[in-house]
């Protein structure tokens, strides 16, 4: 296979399933233990992909999959961001 076919996949971290990584939407915890959303997918630290659907990051949210992914308590605005990125509302 050339690599121009290549299509790197990811798992989310919920749902568990892989799909390719422009599908996902990639946190990452920074060195300094932010949680950050990498629209770019190129901030070096520790990345968690997530699903881009609403119903999955429901699930995230009761399941608490990010805060086991992460090591972490999750804050209310990044489900928010992610809420907003999902529903075409935010800007890259």
């Amino acid at each position: 296979m050339s690599k121009s076919n290549f299509v790197p996949l990811r798992m989310c971290a919920v749902t568990r399933e892989m799909k390719p990584k422009n599908e996902l939407i990639r946190l990452v915890r920074t060195s300094d233990g932010k949680i950050k959303i990498d629209d770019n997918k190129h901030i070096s630290g520790r990345g968690v992909y997530i699903s881009r659907s609403l119903d999955v990051l429901a699930l995230a949210k009761k399941k608490k999959a990010l805060n086991r992914a992460f090591k972490c308590e999750i804050s209310d605005d990044i489900y928010n961001e992610l809420e907003e990125i999902i529903n075409g509302s935010r800007n890259k």
